[in-house]
């Protein structure tokens, strides 16, 4: 229970910056909120702190173990095809039932047949798990892979575009972002940590990150295609963000479908976990009763957490994008900067990264600069997403530089950096913006460009978020390297114009 509460206080800091953002602006004349969204906005920030506390503290317990336990279990059975098989089904069946995913296959039902979306999502990242081991196995160069995967989705791209349907282009991009969720981030990660001990050998640093990396491009891949053969009509539908009146009626309905949701999706892990302990796991009982109570933690966290951002901060989101568009651009873009800034403090899986690098890292990267860094790019991102907004031009002017310079950086900094860069891109872009920030996105585009250009100019914000801390984490380890060739060449310099006397003869 101490260290529960720990765990809420620090939700409570990440959270409170961007709740006191919302009550100073509900404050000016800048927005109007009625008296029944604040409500709703003030029980949403309430369970939004209570789930990131519960989930965090589900994440140490269950999920990071878990990962963990099957991935050096399966490891050891020196079976590859055992080990590729299992990952592939896990990685499509957690995909299915990840609550970001059903976010955005609903936002996008008017285009694309939402079931449709989520199979073909789960596929490219069942796909692309079995290349993340693959590269575990044969230890590979995650750069290279990378730069390969990119340039493909790059050819992918432009037959999209010339196919008809470019303006499915930024929702591709998004849905990588949106897979890499609050349920399969731990898991996933903890995974690669427990295949690397076992089959890294002398890269086990570098392989124990890359997996979230390599995961979040296969859903990329699966929408591009999808997108190319599809002969559908590009019809987009604003979804109905006002606040109902009954807000007790609200937050249980709401809360009883994320119940659902949540529970499939943990469902799948358990079941999945609970078939490798009889198989080979064969664990303690006390330590699968330390698992159980963490699955526990993280349903109740993960329930609290997405029915407070359903309800409470996505019509608050959609509200002030709208009105602050009416305000002033400049505005506007600013404000992004601002809440990109605060955002990524209360995504969930952001501190299961963190803590993760730190351990893995053994302090090298630290909890301080990994924030700084992730806090400056996703801001950047969030700023330059209204820009486009406002100036109403192609997703492709951002993805295409910004992917090339991510890929450019990976051939100067340690793998490490770029393994945790990568990774982080996923990370970032989790339930707070899908719920938050993508909202506040289509309601700025509504109040700018119209219900039209929703689809072309809103959708594409995950994915900047997603890219964003590839080129800022990266510039931190590119940081570090010049740092210590400065310091190496100033101390050669001084051994170099010693003067001879002072070195003493012991002859």
């Amino acid at each position: 229970m101490k260290e529960l509460r720990g765990k809420i206080a620090e939700s409570l800091v990440s959270a409170l910056p961007v709740t006191l953002i919302v009550y100073l602006l509900a404050l000016t004349p800048l927005v109007n909120f009625s008296g029944t969204e604040m409500i709703t906005f003030t029980v949403g920030a309430v369970l939004l702190i209570l789930g990131i506390g519960l989930f965090n503290m589900g994440a140490d317990l269950a999920m990071t173990p878990m990962g963990s336990q099957v991935g050096s279990g399966l490891s050891r059975q020196r079976r590859l095809g055992l080990l590729l098989g299992v990952c592939f089904v896990m990685g499509l069946l957690i995909t299915i039932a990840e609550p970001d995913l059903q976010v955005l296959a609903n936002q996008v039902a008017g285009v694309i047949n939402g079931t449709v979306l989520i199979y073909c999502v789960g596929i490219g990242v069942g796909a692309f798990l079995m290349i993340a081991i693959l590269k575990i196995v044969f230890q590979k160069s995650l750069s290279h892979i990378l730069m390969l995967f990119y340039m493909l989705l790059f050819a992918m791209a432009l037959l999209l575009v010339e196919s008809g349907n470019g303006a499915l282009l930024p929702m591709a991009f998004d849905s990588g972002g949106v897979t890499t969720g609050p349920i399969t981030v731990p898991f996933i990660m903890a995974l690669g940590v427990g295949i690397s001990s076992v089959l890294g050998n002398r890269r086990s640093k570098e392989n124990s990150f890359g997996l979230v990396a390599l995961c979040s491009v296969g859903p990329v891949l699966a929408v591009l295609i999808l997108g190319i053969f599809s002969t559908n009509t590009l019809t987009y539908t604003v979804p109905d963000y006002s606040v109902d009146g009954d807000i007790l009626g609200s937050f249980l309905h709401t809360a009883g479908h994320t119940c659902k949701e949540v529970a499939i999706a943990l469902g799948m892990i358990v079941v999945f976990f609970l078939v490798c302990q009889v198989l080979f796991l064969k664990l303690p009982r006390k330590r699968l009763y330390r698992i159980a109570v963490g699955v526990v933690f993280t349903y109740l966290g993960l329930v609290l957490f997405l029915t407070g951002v359903n309800v409470g901060f996505m019509p608050v989101g959609y509200k002030l994008g709208l009105q602050l568009s009416q305000i002033s651009e400049a505005f506007l873009i600013v404000f992004g900067l601002v809440v990109g800034v605060l955002v990524v403090l209360a995504e969930p899986a952001i501190h299961v990264l963190n803590g993760q690098v730190e351990e893995i890292t053994g302090g090298l990267i630290s909890r301080r600069s990994m924030i700084f860094g992730l806090c400056i790019g996703v801001g950047s991102a969030i700023a330059l997403s209204m820009v486009r907004i406002v100036y109403d031009f192609s997703l492709v002017y951002y993805i295409v530089p910004g992917y090339f310079i991510s890929l450019a950086l990976s051939l100067f900094v340690p793998p490490v950096y770029s393994a945790i860069a990568f990774d982080s891109g996923g990370v970032a872009s989790g339930p707070m913006t899908s719920g938050f920030i993508l909202p506040f996105a289509i309601g700025a585009c509504v109040g700018l460009q119209g219900a039209d250009a929703v689809l072309r100019d809103a959708f594409g914000v995950v994915a900047l978020v997603a890219m964003a801390p590839l080129i800022t984490i990266q510039l931190l380890g590119f940081r570090g390297i010049v740092a210590e060739k400065v310091s190496e060449h100033r101390a050669m310099k001084r051994i170099l114009d010693a003067d001879d006397q002072q070195i003493i003869n012991f002859m």
